[in-house]
């Protein structure tokens, strides 16, 4: 072999070599970001699924995935486990006396959940009492739903009262259309697609719960707050129910760059986010930031600090 030839052959080894590691370094440098959200049917679902999409398609390097799971509670133990780096949950599951859970911070408050306790059009329950010794879903094992729900019930003097059963939402409506249980609760951002449904279907009415949210701001949370069900979500006659803050939490260790960046996309392309769903057409910088008593990443708040007018 001549001088030149080993040269050469020295030369496409180094470019061979620089080529392999080169694609090896961006394999390990490539992100995760997974987001754990509810049911396929969910309003968790649908936003998280877009967001997933932005994510993957504006920040290089990131594999951005959707975990379809049983809702907030399920969200926020995958957030703490390291399972998952964004959840969706209710501000009602973070705290427990006031304090926050450990290690979760927000993002952004996206929009607010509201309680709905769905009863057929004809059905004789016309208030939280009249659940007593009913068939009745009070949401999946993991999921925001059963929180609320144990705690509305407990304030109520009603626990155990009821035949509780452990339903999702997909569940609870094909239960309900079947006869097979008497009510169904279940939380989630107007308006919910299967409720939306039913209501077209079989006929529906939803029970004002309005009178509970002061039981429960005083026995657990301020968060619990009133809000109007309008006409223009299911086309059923207006009501007042419980409302709590929706939150995006990850681990207070995420990076401060990455949070910076995924508070950005939210933030910025919250268009394409209610084009998924409505309810992220509440998203807007002023409740954004409203994530108290859960604090903001530091990442998140630079971000708000650098947009605000």
């Amino acid at each position: 072999m001549t001088l030149r030839t080993s040269r050469r052959v020295a030369l496409a080894g180094l470019v061979a070599l620089l080529v392999v590691t080169g694609c090896g370094r961006d394999a390990a440098e490539n992100r995760q970001v997974r987001i754990a959200t509810g049911s396929p049917t969910a309003v968790y679902y649908a936003i998280g699924t877009a967001f997933a999409g932005i994510v993957d398609r504006e920040l290089p390097g990131t594999d951005a995935s959707v975990l379809a799971t049983a809702a907030s509670k399920a969200n926020m133990d995958l957030v703490a486990r390291g399972e998952a780096e964004v959840g969706f949950a209710q501000s009602d599951v973070l705290v427990t006396g006031g304090a926050p859970a450990p290690g979760l911070v927000a993002l952004a408050r996206v929009y607010d959940d509201l309680l709905h306790l769905v009863v057929r059009a004809d059905s004789p329950i016309k208030g939280l009492a009249g659940l007593k010794g009913k068939r009745v879903s009070v949401g999946a094992t993991g999921s925001g739903t059963t929180v609320t729900v144990g705690r509305l019930l407990s304030v109520a003097g009603m626990a155990g009262t009821v035949q509780r059963r452990d339903l999702g939402l997909d569940d609870s409506i094909r239960a309900l259309e079947r006869g097979e249980i008497d009510a169904f609760f279940f939380s989630g951002g107007l308006p919910v697609t299967g409720i939306k449904r039913l209501a077209t279907g079989i006929g529906i009415r939803i029970v004002d719960l309005s009178e509970w949210a002061g039981e429960l701001r005083k026995a657990y949370s301020d968060v619990y707050v009133v809000r109007d069900v309008p006409t223009s979500a299911y086309s059923l006659p207006p009501v007042a129910t419980i409302a709590v803050p929706n939150l995006l939490v990850v681990s207070e260790k995420m990076p401060e760059d990455l949070a910076y960046d995924l508070t950005r996309l939210l933030m910025e392309r919250r268009g394409e986010l209610a084009a998924a769903h409505p309810a992220a057409e509440r998203l807007e910088l002023r409740a954004a930031i409203s994530t108290l008593p859960v604090p903001l990443h530091p990442g998140a708040a630079r971000y708000y600090r650098s947009v605000k007018p």
